[in-house]
C-alpha cells in the first residue's frame, strides 16, 4: 500500500483537476502499484477536505458488462454530498465539468439506518422508505475517461451530481427488479434498460454497499439517498441538452444543461 503522504499527493492532483477543469493522466501511470484500498483512502481525503454534508452514496460498476470491462468482480462506491444535488428546474452549466455524462437509476431513500457487516437484502427493503426516479451526473477528472479501477475509485467513483424526481413508491408496491427505464434527449430515446441490470437486483447493490462501507467505519443512515447503479449505458452531455427519464410505475425526472453563453 502507498504511504499516507503518497495518497495525499494523489488526492491533491485530483482536487486540482476538478477545481481547474484540467483532466490529468491516469494515476496508475505514475503509480502502477496503486490498490483499491489506496484509492478509497484518496477518495476520503478529498471528501473530508471538501467538507459539506454527506447525504448518501452511489454504487458504480454494478453491471456485469462494466465489471468485465474493468476486470473486477464487484462494484465500487463513492459519496454524495449536499452540494452535488441538482435541480430539475435550473439548467446545469456543463462547463463546470470535464467530461460530463448522465445515467438513469432507481434511487433508494432510507427511512431507517442499515446494519453494516451482515446487511441482507431483507434489511435493505425493511429500511427503505421509498424508491424514486433519478439521474446521476458522472464525470471523470482522468483524461479522456481512460480509467482503471483504482482511478475511478480515487475519483469518487466518477460521481459529480444527482437529481431525484418527485415520484416516491414504497417497497411492496413495486418490484425493484422489473422497473423499465427510458432516457430521452429532447424527444429522442438515447438509452433504455431495466433495473435488474444492476447486479440482477438493485437491492443487492445496496446491501453490498452497506457491508462494504462498514469496513471503513461508514454507515448508511436514515435520510440518506442511495444510488445503486445505472439501468443502462451512460450518455455524453453537451451544452443545451435536455434529458427526461421515465421509469415504469415510478415516475419521471428531468435534467437540462445551459446553452453556451455568447
Amino acid at each position: 500500500m502507498l504511504t499516507e503522504a503518497d495518497c495525499r499527493a494523489l488526492a491533491d492532483r485530483l482536487r486540482d483537476a476538478e477545481r481547474d477543469r484540467a483532466p490529468i493522466p491516469p494515476l496508475v501511470h505514475d503509480r502502477p502499484e496503486l490498490t483499491a484500498a489506496d484509492a478509497y483512502a484518496i477518495q476520503l481525503f478529498n471528501i473530508h477536505r471538501r467538507g459539506g454534508e454527506v447525504v448518501g452514496h452511489k454504487v458504480g460498476l454494478s453491471s456485469a458488462a462494466m465489471q468485465q470491462m474493468m476486470g473486477v468482480d464487484e462494484p465500487d462506491y463513492g459519496h454524495l454530498l449536499a452540494d452535488m444535488r441538482l435541480s430539475e428546474k435550473e439548467p446545469v452549466d456543463a462547463a463546470r465539468y470535464c467530461y460530463p455524462r448522465v445515467e438513469i437509476e432507481v434511487a433508494f431513500l432510507l427511512g431507517a439506518d442499515l446494519p453494516g457487516f451482515g446487511c441482507t437484502e431483507a434489511d435493505v427493503l425493511a429500511a427503505t422508505e421509498a424508491f424514486a426516479p433519478s439521474i446521476e451526473l458522472i464525470d471523470s477528472r482522468i483524461r479522456d475517461w481512460k480509467i482503471s479501477l483504482p482511478d475511478t475509485i480515487a475519483d469518487n467513483a466518477s460521481s459529480a451530481g444527482f437529481v431525484v424526481g418527485a415520484g416516491r413508491v414504497p417497497p411492496g408496491r413495486i418490484d425493484p427488479r422489473g422497473i423499465d427505464a427510458v432516457l430521452y434527449k429532447g424527444g429522442a430515446v438515447v438509452a433504455q434498460g431495466r433495473s435488474d441490470a444492476v447486479l440482477g437486483n438493485p437491492v443487492t447493490a445496496v446491501a453490498w454497499l452497506a457491508r462494504t462501507v462498514a469496513g471503513f467505519g461508514v454507515h448508511l443512515r436514515a435520510g440518506h439517498l442511495i444510488m445503486p447503479g445505472a439501468c443502462c449505458r451512460a450518455v455524453d452531455v453537451l451544452p443545451g441538452d435536455e434529458f427526461h427519464a421515465v421509469f415504469t410505475g415510478l415516475g419521471e425526472v428531468r435534467l437540462s444543461f445551459a446553452e453556451v453563453s455568447r
